[in-house]
């Protein structure tokens, strides 16, 4: 996540595995101690498997055979020690043979879970080899070596390698590693006795043996020439030297630096980053010459196939020619650069690094690209959603928009708000900030991306003007009107404790002024995320329907159906499902009738004057549809109020996750969930549209998480057409209070409520905000309400 330093993969080619003779086969005898082996030696060392950046999951020695008959392995060990250690029991034991040419792979520990599988190992032991520095040696049996140096010529060593600082090696030590790194024989076939000549630092490639060339003279450029006007380095690959600039920031593996004499194109950034994979040794105000390898890193590793790359220097060497005054930062919003208004990208189709046109004037994933690495201000930045869990805030500059009344900016179908940017925590601490609020001065930082965003890495915590939003409350309903409401209450179990319940009941009682009818969603069972086979939420509900009394008011009855243990999607084993609560005292009154389960649809049947009602209510809706697999089944209910039948139909669709990002590299994104939400809004449509067939007058609500947005598809169908089309009550408020989600800075729709025709004159709705817009929510959704009248079929 954001907060960490930024994960680095480097992923190496992965071939065939070697070819293993039968133990039967001749063998080869060892070399003379000191001699340079003419069998079997080792071609790569790798020391940093599962750390992070790694690309493997393991620290492996590689081995070849270079002579022309099998040699028999049986018996004999890989030994390691550290760069200055003595002792040698740390070893894999060696099984099998090795063919003439024949690559032999020994895997080792892992540092941790980053990085992928190493290919089918030919032996596996527990050696922990630093990613750095040590020492390895080859030997033809199991007896731990007793050397303290000259270790290189001891009895029974076929081979030896020492890298980085090792105080033991052949002539002179292989070069330091990485954690992306391995120390590899330059040519497999010979070997010298000289670590320091023979060995080169490279990516790791284990059980691929490469002859390396030497390094091609490198490439003078500068930052914008490196940087391009293009998502991807028109010198990705290449060795780049005399790159000059001041250093602007610096992490805990690298450093962002800027050249101070800028071409005249916008279009091509000045700022870029160099990885270290270590603590830089430089300093802010550096000037620096740096030759390194130009690399395109993809954040995420092979999840994050979707994010864009970032340009960066790799296996860099520094040199500090000076001190220098850090660049002024390049302002963005009035009086600098100003971002585009509504676009993020136009001009793509599929993958935006090798599609369309790069134009940072209209598109706003090129405009922040054109920034990358740069160190960049914004003066007196807006907040449009709160500081995240990952200590991410989103903010615009002055003069963004459609602003929300309360300071937010609001998602549309044609306006993504390209404005935006997230503040990110990676050099120093992001505070809480609400939406509404301001930071004050300019917030300056370098320009980043990760985890499908572009991020704004200030290196110092900005400080927060209060923009003085308040939680909303809602006003009480009518003696005439039934108030109906949605609340998302965020994988509610007994679990979350006092202060979850105490908050929620506060919210429903204050807040939402006690309405008589909750749809609740994201209940979860009596023992929460304990996957134990419970699928009871009644612990749940009683705690909640409690604190509602404890916190002043009314007595709430609950209706709900247990769920098909682990097969409604959410959190493993907290078997969400949505629910009702109603208000024991007031006329709202539940119509009860047996028969509805898990597995059992409700119907619609009729009573003898053929007017509507549920075969099982509480009842699911339609629940062997395929639409509803591993998600959670909506649950009907039919109420009356003074005599009036309500039917109401609580929802929570199918989540985005797994949907391309909106700033991610494939342009426009792919909604792949969308599908799904359409086919679970037609099952719904169908069974709201089966009560009008009876009633075509009949008072429906339809509600809850829709995870769609109010111009989505998905809100279509469920609107339907005709006579017999729902409000959706989303559509009817001025664009400006149209949300009741904040993500990612954007305020947007995904509860929703729908009621029938006949009760919109008589109605009200209010999106009551009191969650979304602030960090401590005991929520991340925004409960909603309508109050209606439900009338005879004869009014209408």
């Amino acid at each position: 996540m954001s907060a960490h330093l930024r994960s680095r993969r480097r992923l190496g080619a992965l071939v065939i595995t070697s070819t293993l003779i039968a133990s039967g086969a001749a063998v080869i005898a060892a070399n003379p101690a000191g001699a340079a082996s003419a069998s079997v030696v080792i071609t790569e060392v790798y020391g940093g498997g599962g750390n992070s950046g790694a690309p493997y999951t393991n620290d492996f020695i590689e081995l070849t055979n270079n002579s022309s008959a099998p040699v028999d392995l049986t018996g004999w060990t890989i030994q390691y020690a550290s760069a200055a250690g003595t002792s040698w029991a740390n070893k894999i034991n060696l099984t099998g043979s090795i063919a003439p040419g024949a690559v032999y792979l020994a895997q080792g520990a892992s540092g941790g879970a980053n990085g992928q599988p190493l290919p089918t190992p030919d032996a596996t032991g527990s050696v922990n080899m630093s990613a750095a520095s040590g020492k390895v040696a080859l030997v033809n049996s199991a007896t731990s070596l007793s050397c303290t140096t000259g270790c290189a010529t001891a009895p029974g060593v076929i081979d030896f390698v020492g890298y980085g600082a090792a105080n033991d090696f052949e002539t002179s030590a292989a070069p330091g590693t990485s954690n992306t790194t391995s120390a590899t024989r330059k040519v497999p076939t010979t070997d010298a006795d000289n670590n320091g000549t023979e060995f080169a630092e490279v990516a790791p490639t284990p059980k691929v043996l490469t002859n390396t060339p030497p390094p091609p003279d490198p490439i003078d450029a500068k930052i914008h020439d490196i940087q391009g006007a293009a998502h991807l380095s028109p010198l990705v690959g290449k060795l780049v030297g005399n790159v000059t600039g001041v250093v602007i920031a610096k992490s805990g593996n690298g450093f962002w630096f800027q050249d101070p004499q800028p071409d005249d194109n916008p279009a091509t950034s000045e700022g870029l980053f160099v990885f270290t994979s270590s603590a830089p040794t430089v300093s802010v105000g550096d000037a620096v010459t740096v030759q390194g390898t130009v690399t395109e890193f993809r954040p995420g590793g092979s999840g994050g196939v979707t994010n864009l790359t970032t340009t960066e220097l790799t296996q860099a060497k520094i040199t500090v020619t000076g001190t220098a005054a850090v660049p002024a930062p390049t302002l963005v919003g009035p009086g600098g650069r100003v971002p585009p208004s509504t676009v993020i990208d136009n001009d793509s189709s599929g993958d935006v690094e090798t599609t369309g046109t790069f134009d940072p004037a209209e598109d706003g994933l090129d405009f922040w690209e054109s920034l990358e690495g740069m160190w960049t201000g914004i003066d007196q930045p807006q907040v449009t959603g709160p500081t995240s869990s990952f200590r991410e805030l989103s903010v615009v500059p002055a003069g963004a928009g459609v602003r929300t009344v309360r300071g937010g900016i609001v998602l549309q179908k044609t306006d993504s708000n390209p404005e935006r940017i997230l503040l990110d925590d990676l050099l120093t601490p992001i505070p809480d900030a609400k939406t509404g609020d301001k930071l004050a001065g300019t917030v300056a930082g370098v320009v980043d991306y990760g985890f499908g965003n572009f991020k704004l890495l200030p290196t110092t915590t900005p400080t927060v003007i209060d923009g003085g939003v308040k939680r909303e409350t809602t006003k009480a309903s009518s003696p005439l009107q039934v108030s109906v409401a949605t609340f998302n209450v965020e994988n509610l179990d007994p679990s979350d404790g006092d202060a979850k319940f105490d908050g929620l009941a506060q919210a429903v009682v204050k807040n939402l002024a006690s309405p008589d009818i909750i749809g609740l969603e994201e209940v979860q069972d009596n023992d929460g995320a304990t996957n134990s086979g419970t699928t009871a939420a009644n612990v749940t509900l009683d705690l909640l329907t409690a604190a509602i009394v404890k916190a002043g008011g009314p007595q709430y009855a609950y209706r709900q159906i247990d769920p098909v243990n682990n097969a409604e999607g959410g959190e493993p084993g907290g078997n969400i499902r949505v629910a009702f609560l109603y208000r024991t005292d007031k006329a709202v009154k539940f119509v009860d009738r047996a028969g509805g389960g898990s597995a059992v649809a409700t119907t619609i049947t009729t009573d003898r004057r053929g007017r509507p009602h549920l075969s099982a209510s509480p009842g699911r809706v339609d629940p062997a549809n395929p639409a509803w697999a591993a998600t959670r089944v909506p649950l009907a209910g039919e109420f009356t109020w003074h005599g009036q039948s309500l039917f109401v139909v609580v929802n929570h669709f199918s989540s985005k996750g797994g949907d391309n990002p909106l700033w991610g590299r494939t342009q426009p994104p792919v909604q792949v969930t969308a599908a799904k939400r359409h086919q679970q809004a037609q099952a719904v449509r169908g069974f709201v549209d089966q009560i009008f067939a009876k009633d075509t007058g009949a008072n429906v609500i339809v509600l809850g998480d829709l995870n769609d947005f109010d111009f989505s598809e998905t809100t279509d169908i469920l609107v339907g057409s005709g006579k017999t089309a729902l409000i959706d009550m989303p559509r009817t408020l001025p664009l400006k209070e149209r949300y009741s989600y904040v993500f990612e800075g954007n305020s947007q729709i995904l509860d929703q409520i729908l009621i029938s025709k006949n009760l919109q004159p008589a109605s009200s709705y209010d999106v009551v905000h009191m969650n979304a817009e602030f960090p401590d929510q005991i929520s991340d959704h925004d409960p909603q309400v309508v109050r209606v009248i439900p009338l005879p079929s004869w009014v209408r």
